[in-house]
């Protein structure tokens, strides 16, 4: 889309544009997720919002930020921030806490007086504990205070599970195009575009169609060669004219939601709302057809461990990342489980690092010591009853300390302050521990290098993450060394093992033999 200036807003005076938004995808297998999930992400409004949203270096969502900076390159506009609330992935948020969130939300729209447009800024894949749409339930009740005639754009991460709730109460939804999610400024701008350009008079839509697949997060990797990238540029194919956007949203299977499915998002002006059905179906049965190849291939732990330990002797070979894709913090995993750290410590693999490990109890006992004290680490202490975070005792040397606070200097979290909390680096073997106590994957080589770590040194790399790495250690070794590892964990990319309540039934690849037929136009 071609820029568009920011027209005047009622009576000739700058628009006005609310801010707001709720951002946390919910797994339902993991542990539920509180206000101090929240406080420790980001819960503003008002006032305080304004200014986070404008800081520098900025803790907010990177789509506010490239939405604000196109809004400002076009022209003077208001901003009527909202409430904003986003916390690490987790289990399904506590009710009261969403309650309290949207009824903050409501009373400052509703005191904000007249206003041109509204952006929202979410996951999309939400869940409380009594709500399966928190998504959906937020958009309605913005729509029904603006009412009809008011813009609302939004956008998505990539793996939102979109329900017909929400498209009916948005002018248009955009959702990211990468995975690892290196656009979301880019779609913040995008979004920006689209709302200048309703705001001059024209009404949007938004229309669905939502298939019986459920792609394993691995194979949603949008990257050369991979079915989603290729699928993604067909639909980028049709945006012109009155198509606004396409979105082609894998979701995020481990919600467990009646909302789960692969998820084709079509905006458009009204006047073209056919042409829009038309394309998500047109779209959806070329999803559908590619489906076999968002199955996975995991690489079996006992290989995985060879591969390192060969790398660790072997210096002529290649560097490798592991990937323990089942304990993903990005989709509510622990960041402790112990199965891979177990298995290399046990084959003495040597020049290994493993970051970024949360254990807040592990690196509370690394800071009674000093640098270069080696003392017996606890690690998982307290845990004896999760069956995957299992407890170790090993003898460590502190390699280093940090308070955790850095700025992202790579892929996604470039630009962007971070906080892993008390942090550690330990020896333990042949194997150096980055100890967090801030729930996180690692997203950024910042993170390691407030401990010291030095990653020329280092033969394996081993993440807690299921992709977003990628885009901030692509210069550690070529994708081809990047292995993801069949490990237990509670972000498993194994489907058909985990104990669906509400899923939709049957649907790919969790059911053998799954038809589906395109809805009619």
């Amino acid at each position: 889309m071609a820029n568009v200036s920011l027209p005047p807003g009622r009576d000739g005076r700058p628009p006005r544009i609310a801010m707001g938004g709720f951002f946390i995808e919910c797994n339902r297998f993991a542990p539920p997720s509180t206000a101090e999930d929240f406080s420790r992400g980001l819960d503003r409004s008002g006032a305080e919002l304004a200014s986070a949203l404008r800081a520098e270096p900025s803790r907010a969502m990177a789509d506010n930020r490239g939405f604000i900076e196109t809004l400002d390159q076009a022209g003077p506009w208001e901003l009527v921030p909202l409430r904003l609330a986003a916390a690490q992935p987790g289990g399904p948020v506590q009710h009261a806490f969403f309650e309290d969130f949207l009824a903050g939300l409501a009373r400052l729209l509703e005191s904000a007086g007249p206003l041109d447009g509204v952006y929202i800024s979410a996951h999309g894949a939400a869940l409380t504990d009594q709500e399966e749409d928190p998504d959906g339930v937020l958009l309605a009740r913005v729509r029904s205070i603006v009412g009809p005639d008011v813009p609302i754009v939004a956008v998505f991460d990539l793996h939102t599970n979109v329900s017909e709730q929400m498209c009916k109460a948005l002018s248009a939804f955009v959702a990211y195009r990468t995975n690892p999610h290196v656009d979301m400024r880019e779609r913040g701008r995008e979004a920006a575009r689209l709302l200048m350009r309703l705001l001059c008079g024209e009404r949007g839509c938004v229309e669905m169609v939502k298939l019986p697949l459920v792609p394993p997060a691995p194979s949603q990797l949008v990257a050369a060669g991979t079915v989603y990238a290729e699928l993604i540029e067909r639909g980028q194919n049709h945006v012109g004219g009155n198509i606004l956007n396409v979105s082609l949203c894998g979701g995020f299977a481990l919600a467990d939601s009646d909302k789960c499915g692969f998820s084709v998002v079509v905006s458009a002006i009204e006047a073209d709302r056919n042409m829009a059905r038309g394309i998500a179906r047109l779209l959806a049965r070329q999803v559908w057809q590619e489906r076999a190849r968002f199955r996975i291939r995991l690489t079996a732990l006992k290989e995985a461990v060879a591969r390192a330990g060969a790398c660790g002797r072997d210096p002529t070979l290649p560097r490798v990342i592991l990937a323990d894709v089942a304990d993903n913090p990005g989709a509510g995993g622990g960041g402790n489980t112990t199965a891979l750290l177990q298995a290399l410590l046990e084959a003495g693999a040597e020049r290994v690092l493993l970051g970024v490990f949360t254990d807040p109890s592990l690196a509370q006992q690394a800071f009674r010591h000093r640098v270069g004290d080696r003392f017996e680490a606890r690690i998982n202490e307290g845990l004896d009853g999760d069956p995957f975070a299992r407890p170790m005792q090993v003898q460590a040397t502190v390699l280093a300390l940090s308070e955790g606070r850095f700025v992202g200097r790579k892929g996604m979290m470039q630009d962007a302050r971070g906080h892993l909390g008390p942090s550690a680096l330990l020896q333990v073997g042949g194997l150096q521990l980055a100890v967090i106590s801030r729930r996180q994957q690692l997203l950024d080589p910042a993170q390691l290098d407030i401990l010291g770590a030095d990653l020329s040194q280092v033969r394996t790399l081993v993440v807690k993450s299921r992709g977003h790495f990628r885009a901030a250690f692509d210069d550690f070794t070529e994708a081809a060394n990047i292995l993801e590892v069949d490990c237990p964990g509670l972000t498993t990319p194994k489907l058909a093992s985990l104990p669906w309540t509400r899923m939709p039934r049957p649907i790919e690849p969790i059911d053998e033999g799954v038809i589906w037929q395109p809805p009619p136009l």
